[in-house]
């Protein structure tokens, strides 16, 4: 997670109303991240959504999407102020998002990305401590932390 995320990529409290609130702030940030532009971004997301909702269950949701001018795969990652409806398999609101996006190019590294988050977050207790976690750089620390113990 560590090569995927970097500290100003958390966001500990994002406040917003609905799924659509949420893609579009996750847009704005990842493009102050990657340089790409936003609606590029928030038009690829919904694009994906389209196809079937990222919401994984249990609070949790994954939206991911390809760029052709992302240099690399990137994350970001957001803990809500408070949950929303993401039409999630479980129909419960969610209040954990990992953002993905990757370049067009990026196949099994794309893959492979998804793969650690969903492995990562499918851990209730992991989920918890990031729920209680107050700040960024807790949060931060959690999710690069965690997957240096977990390869151990």
């Amino acid at each position: 997670m560590v090569e995927l995320l970097r500290p100003d990529g958390i966001v500990a409290n994002l406040k917003a109303s609905s799924k659509k609130q949420v893609l579009q702030e996750l847009a704005k940030r990842a493009a102050d991240l990657t340089g790409q532009h936003e609606r590029a971004i928030f038009d690829v997301l919904l694009e994906r959504e389209r196809l079937g909702t990222t919401g994984v269950g249990r609070g949790i949701a994954i939206p991911h999407g390809k760029l052709p001018t992302l240099p690399k795969v990137c994350a970001l990652f957001a803990r809500l102020e408070r949950p929303v409806d993401f039409d999630s398999i479980d129909e419960q609101p969610v209040d954990l998002i990992c953002l993905l996006l990757a370049p067009e190019s990026a196949g099994a590294d794309h893959l492979k990305a998804l793969a650690l988050v969903s492995r990562m977050l499918r851990n209730p207790l992991f989920c918890e401590k990031l729920r209680g976690a107050d700040t960024a750089d807790a949060i931060y620390a959690l999710l690069t932390h965690t997957e240096a113990s977990n390869a151990a």
